[in-house]
């Protein structure tokens, strides 16, 4: 069975004012002496108050859930402890009006003089899925594959409507704050490997990204393991919905592996009508129509539908179905985490919202 891991970013939040607190170094230190977390499974983030946890590799979506629900806990509890909580959203609902502390780190230093007011703004939290692949060369064919779904996924996850204290009229607002990197957005379709891997070269050997790890696209290969790494996802409000991303984005892989095989070609989408999908979806996430990897307009839940019946030869295969299909059917009948915080904020306002955010953060 195909392994996956997941990474999640969380906030650091005063559970009174709502406002990010910069404690990020207390909270991995103490997170790292509990005995619910493993050394590196706590990293360091851009923000001071930002960390980020990462799983083992993963072979079922038990084992994704469990170790999610562990390190939130961890994390939590550690939060706690220094007078602050975890928040699983993609953006903050409240900022301070001056920019958070970087983690003083080379890479987040260099990042902070290569773009200052981009950092300063950099307060974002998403949910990065690693799928395996069985090669390089199969990566890039399951990337050229998947990449037409990325909106969907978008639209699916979007948990990030706040900023600044009020409602910026975007579902993903995270979307929209990541893509002003010079890398970014849908990644391009490529013939191969090594077509792959000279246009990334081209990208660091001119100076325009310091590495690999700039290379900001919705999904690309990592540079660190044999795996996709699909990274257009809000983190999500509570682990369960982080569970169906990770049972669907393995299917995903899974079904364009076996595409591959197969000889289907991939498909064919313009990247000008992707790129507008991407922002369609973050501009509505669920509150309106989507685009389908086709081309053509559909109400979300048809594109949902679709999307379903697409993965499920996948997801039986790994036994997921039953799973991710309740799961998604909840997302439907609920909203995402942006729905739910809209209507938090109109029934209770910015404190009503930090106490959804904070309280989901740590529960299935």
């Amino acid at each position: 069975m195909t392994t996956i891991g997941v990474e999640e970013e969380y906030l650091l939040l005063d559970p009174v004012t709502g406002l990010p607190v910069p404690h990020a170094d207390k909270v991995r230190v103490t997170a790292g002496l509990a005995s619910l977390a493993a050394d590196q499974e706590v990293q360091y983030e851009l923000s001071q108050a930002q960390v980020e946890v990462a799983t083992p590799v993963c072979a079922t979506l038990e084992e994704v859930g469990g170790h999610l629900l562990r390190l939130r806990h961890a994390v939590g509890a550690a939060a706690e402890a220094h007078g602050c909580r975890i928040a699983a959203c993609g953006t903050p609902p409240s900022r301070h009006g001056r920019p958070m502390a970087v983690t003083d780190r080379a890479r987040y230093r260099a990042m902070a003089l290569q773009a200052p007011q981009l950092v300063a703004e950099q307060l974002v939290n998403g949910m990065h899925v690693h799928v395996a692949v069985p090669s390089r060369e199969a990566g890039v064919h399951v990337l050229n594959r998947i990449r037409v779904w990325l909106p969907t996924l978008t639209a699916m996850s979007a948990n990030s409507p706040l900023w600044d204290g009020h409602d910026t009229g975007f579902a993903s607002w995270r979307t929209v704050i990541f893509g002003r990197w010079p890398v970014s957005g849908i990644p391009p379709s490529f013939s191969d490997s090594g077509d792959y891997d000279r246009r990334v070269r081209h990208l660091v050997d001119s100076g325009l990204i310091s590495d690999e790890g700039q290379l900001y696209w919705q999904a690309r290969l990592s540079d660190r393991f044999p795996t996709l790494e699909v990274r257009c996802l809000d983190v999500q409000l509570n682990a369960d919905d982080a569970v169906m991303f990770a049972g669907i984005v393995r299917a995903l892989v899974e079904t364009a592996l076996t595409e591959v095989a197969a000889g289907v070609p991939a498909p064919e989408c313009a990247p000008e009508l992707l790129q507008a999908a991407m922002w369609h979806a973050a501009r509505h996430g669920l509150s309106d129509a989507l685009i389908d990897p086709g081309g053509g307009r559909q109400r979300a839940g048809d594109v949902l539908y679709e999307l379903q019946r697409h993965i499920t030869p996948a997801l039986d295969t790994a036994g997921d179905g039953r799973q991710v299909a309740s799961l998604v059917h909840r997302l439907l009948r609920n909203g995402s985490g942006a729905d739910r915080q809209r209507a938090a904020l109109a029934e209770g306002g910015l404190r009503a919202v930090t106490a959804l955010i904070t309280g989901e953060s740590t529960t299935p």
